[in-house]
């Protein structure tokens, strides 16, 4: 049977910015600037950060990814979660309903979102075609493994299937960290 080798990008702590935060955060028809292209197609680092100011502590320049979406979202880890003071709930990207607040501030403004805190959920983006190759379904859970010095295997591994994206697993730096794993490494999907 063909081992099911996928890359991985350690994720760091983010925030994805809706157009009307923008405006508030930068100015009015303000648009962000590209860094850096990410794995996924369309999407980049932008130049641009902001600050997050929980109840706790702050963060003085989190980095911005384009581009701007529906609905602002920051994506933390759960050491990031304490050290701010907030208790955001383990979800996918996009489904913030529900999910924890935070302020945030531009160099033009402040913003206080209700909602949009989350720790993202572990994932795999995977392209229609490896989807199909490998017989994996959109929202399909995945067992995975990473080998080395502190091998580890990661369940409930979500399975994100678009013609949209490259293949590419998304853990966060927590994760990461426990297990010594770097950006670039390659894991199994073992289950």
């Amino acid at each position: 049977m063909t081992q099911k080798l996928v890359p991985v990008g350690v994720s760091a702590r983010h925030i994805h910015l809706s157009e009307e935060h923008v405006a508030i955060l930068f100015g009015e028809g303000y648009e962000l600037t590209e860094a850096k292209a990410l794995s996924q197609p369309g999407q980049y680092a932008a130049n641009e950060t902001v600050a997050v100011i929980g109840p706790k502590s702050s963060f003085p320049k989190v980095r911005i990814l384009g581009p701007v979406r529906k609905a602002t979202q920051l994506e933390v880890s759960r050491t990031d979660a304490f050290s701010i003071g907030v208790n955001p709930p383990v979800r996918e990207s996009g489904d913030i309903s529900g999910s924890t607040g935070i302020t945030l501030k531009g160099p033009a403004g402040e913003v206080t979102i209700e909602e949009g805190v989350i720790v993202a959920a572990r994932h795999i983006h995977f392209h229609t075609s490896d989807a199909e190759k490998w017989g994996i379904a959109d929202k399909q859970k995945l067992k995975v493994r990473f080998g080395g010095d502190r091998g580890v295997v990661f369940e409930e591994v979500i399975a994100r299937v678009s013609p949209d994206f490259a293949l590419d697993m998304h853990i966060d730096t927590d994760e990461a960290n426990a297990a010594g794993i770097k950006n670039g490494d390659t894991a199994e999907i073992v289950g």
